[in-house]
């Protein structure tokens, strides 16, 4: 009995997408990452078509371990591989095969079918006219600009990489590459023959690479990065494959190669020893970049040069599948894959590759300028111990990538970014919008009625009005409008029906009846509309008690205001006023997110903060936030609170560290200032040394410095003590005063008493 398999969200949409697009399309593509489940969501929609007695269906993959693993999948949802309504069959198979084939299916699903535009998947389309035809793909691209649209009438994208790693439903990773001046790179660097495909040419690779130098520095990365774990190995040849696992089994690692000529049975015996642990190590050549199904899979060392991005993102892809236990995937790329297409993380622009605007063919990095052009051979160069770098690792992944941190270099066609534009469909007179060749959106809208650099104001086929991303995606609807304009300082004028005009907040998406007053705080800006003050982020702070801008105060990164209405949860107890923060609310510099609670000043003068779903995140500045956890449950408050206490306690140690590294300054720089000298600018005296000014001349007297200290007449017979920087240590009330040894100073009082105080 088939035990029931339930979709996660993202696959239920693609599946909803996919029923909704077959209303109005025969044929469609639809692009996933690899490791989401694609398969899963083969075995849903074969499962849905049949129950509702659509017909038969036809599975088609091009590898015999690729039909398997479809058999299987759709088994634990029910469908017996014997049931005559659904038939998995190989394309090498049915090629063969077709004048044995009397019935027809009603729909046909390819599995990765990238590789569709092969004249034995071509025939399908003539060969079944009547069926529906899906195609599943994690690289809908070529390596040509022949595109997919004479076959599928439609694409349906999901997430990228960066979206499912940071939903947890893909694996993060660490990524070591080749530095662009090592060793390995200048070798790759002289490769100059291509294939029939347009990718180098597999003879040419390994005659260059293949060789023991580099299988060497293959080892040593597997040693430093990866040691102990286990992981899949991409190689150019068979005869490199197996020249790999020889030399890692000689210094000790279980390592087998797969490649085409391993006997199925005995391919099938090694998976399967690998999944169980008991090897540690398959070298392969292309067997394992597509369907290969192995979840603890801890590292991916790509030893293949490549300038095809299907190949690159198949082979990363391998290792991203999440697994328990599993904390991240260590991406080895031994051939400098990163300069040709960056991180696996790029948003990749799968609609333009499609339609074959755009290929999916890399361009090697330029040589770096002064090196040699060509190599001799391998054997020439020594290993070296900075050819590898960390270009990020999995713990700051996702927060650089938004930080923009990391620096990725300009993959494939990547230009300067091109003016958002609309364009017309003569045909349907419908707009869509485009960047240079790109095609953002269909012809789908009725109006484009203004466009910003990163968002369009449109007229939907309903006549509902709304703004769309650069992306394509929808950010705000409203029911109709009239006309719609963008403004100064991040508004949109949205003119009803009637003509009466109502201002969008472009940051919170928030409508205002009337143009609210812009109040800046620094980098800080809020919304003043009559007495009330509103936030600019999504999630909006309003502030409804008449508060006044002395409530407001600007702290550099962010902003407090005091309002006792503010109500948030009160965890923990405060001692004092640097520590209430009760009926306090902050909003961050350059964050549209939320406003957020304070919970707790550090020494070091950052913030815990935490917003309306208890997300707690530690704010420094120059640094932003970073997240910390949630207090959703008892065991996440707990965590919360150790990590908060980590926090605390590293900051009163970095405070007293800096204070001790200021004070030490400071009493080196009062030595220096001991040789200082009144002077007089009119009527005034101040103090300096040389041309620089420690106390500016605006008393009545200053007296020649005595050791690091100096008496100052503020007005009549009022005497203070100044250090020679300027800084007031005993204010100037009294007088007389007399500064003595060893930092003793006697103030006379007007009473005549005398007291004697310390100096610092």
């Amino acid at each position: 009995m088939a035990v029931p398999v339930r979709l996660h969200d993202y696959q239920k949409d693609i599946k909803s997408r996919l029923f909704e697009a077959w209303r109005a399309h025969r044929s469609v593509m639809i692009q996933m990452p690899t490791g989401t489940g694609k398969t899963h969501v083969l075995a849903a929609v074969v499962r849905d078509f049949i129950t509702a007695g659509n017909g038969t269906v036809w599975i088609i993959a091009h590898r015999r371990e690729l039909v398997a693993q479809a058999e299987e999948t759709i088994a634990r949802y029910g469908i017996d591989k014997t049931d005559g309504r659904v038939r998995v069959l190989a394309i090498q198979w049915l090629s063969r095969h077709w004048d044995d084939e009397i019935s027809r299916p009603s729909l046909v699903v390819i599995d990765e079918a990238h590789h569709a535009r092969a004249k034995t998947y071509r025939v399908l389309w003539d060969r079944c006219p009547g069926a529906k035809f899906l195609g599943l793909t994690a690289t809908p691209c070529r390596m040509g600009r022949d595109g997919f649209t004479d076959l599928f009438d439609t694409l349906i994208t999901s997430w990228g990489i960066a979206g499912f790693i940071g939903k947890g439903f893909l694996s993060s990773f660490d990524y070591i590459s080749i530095r662009q001046d090592s060793s390995e790179q200048l070798l790759i660097d002289s490769l100059e023959k291509r294939g029939a495909d347009g990718d180098y040419q597999i003879k040419e690779m390994n005659d260059v690479l293949n060789r023991r130098p580099s299988i060497e520095r293959l080892y040593a990365s597997i040693r430093k990065f990866a040691a102990n774990k286990k992981g899949i190995v991409y190689a150019i040849s068979i005869g490199h494959a197996r020249a790999i696992a020889e030399y890692y089994g000689m210094q000790g690692m279980n390592a087998v190669a797969i490649d085409s000529k391993t006997p199925m049975a005995v391919r099938k015996r090694l998976v399967e020893a690998f999944k169980a642990g008991e090897i540690q190590v398959l070298v392969n050549v292309d067997v394992f970049s597509e369907g290969f199904d192995c979840p603890d899979v801890e590292f991916v060392q790509m030893a293949r040069p490549t300038l095809s991005l299907s190949k690159y993102l198949q082979q990363a892809g391998r290792g991203l599948r999440k697994s328990e236990g599993k904390s991240a995937c260590i991406l080895i790329d031994n051939v400098g894959l990163y300069r040709v297409f960056g991180l696996p993380t790029v948003s990749w622009d799968w609609e333009s590759m499609f339609r074959g605007y755009e290929t999916g063919r890399g361009y090697r990095a330029g040589r770096i300028q002064g090196e040699a052009r060509s190599v001799a051979s391998s054997s020439e160069i020594t290993v070296r111990d900075s050819d590898m770098e960390v270009v990020v690792s999995h713990d700051n992944l996702l927060s650089a990538l938004s930080e923009q941190k990391i620096s990725q270099p300009q993959p494939m066609h990547a230009s300067v970014k091109t003016e958002l534009k609309a364009w017309q469909d003569v045909g349907t007179g419908l707009w869509g919008l485009r960047r240079g060749r790109r095609h953002i959106t269909g012809a789908q809208y009725i109006t484009v009625f203004d466009i910003r650099n990163d968002m369009a104001a449109v007229r939907f086929a309903d006549n509902s009005c709304g703004l769309i991303d650069d992306s394509g995606g929808t950010i705000w609807k409203r029911r109709h409008c009239k006309a719609m304009k963008f403004g100064r300082n991040h508004f949109l004028t949205v003119t009803s029906s009637t003509g009466h005009a109502s201002y969008l907040d472009l940051h919170s998406l928030r409508t205002y009846d009337c143009k609210p007053e812009i109040k800046r705080f620094g980098d800080i800006e809020l919304l003043k509309s009559g007495n009330v003050y509103y936030s600019r982020t999504r999630v909006v702070y309003t502030n409804n008690s008449n508060m006044t801008a002395d409530c407001i105060f600007n702290c550099k990164s962010y902003i407090v205001i005091f309002d006792y209405h503010a109500h948030a949860p009160f965890f923990g107890e405060a001692t004092d006023m640097r520590d209430s923060t009760s009926g306090y609310v902050c909003i961050l510099r350059d964050d549209y997110d939320s406003f957020y609670h304070i919970y707790k000043r550090l020494a070091d003068r950052s913030l815990i903060v935490y917003d309306g779903d208890k997300r707690f995140y530690h704010v420094a500045e120059g640094c932003g936030k970073r997240y910390i956890g949630s207090r959703s449950t008892d065991s996440d408050a707990s965590d919360v609170e150790n990590e908060i206490d980590l926090l605390d306690r590293d900051a009163s140690r970095q405070y007293l560290v800096s204070q001790a590294e200021a004070e030490r300054k400071r009493q080196l720089m009062l030595d220096d200032f001991r040789n200082a000298m009144p002077f007089k600018a009119g009527r005034k005296w101040g103090l300096k040394k040389g041309d620089r000014v420690t106390i500016p001349p605006i008393y009545r007297n200053v007296m020649p410095p005595v050791g690091k200290y100096c008496a100052v007449e503020k007005n009549y017979s009022q005497w203070g003590v100044f250090a020679v920087d300027g800084t007031v240590l005993v204010e100037p009330l009294y007088p007389n005063v007399e500064i003595g040894e060893h930092g003793v100073v006697t103030v006379t009082k007007v009473t005549g008493n005398k007291e004697y105080m310390k100096l610092p």
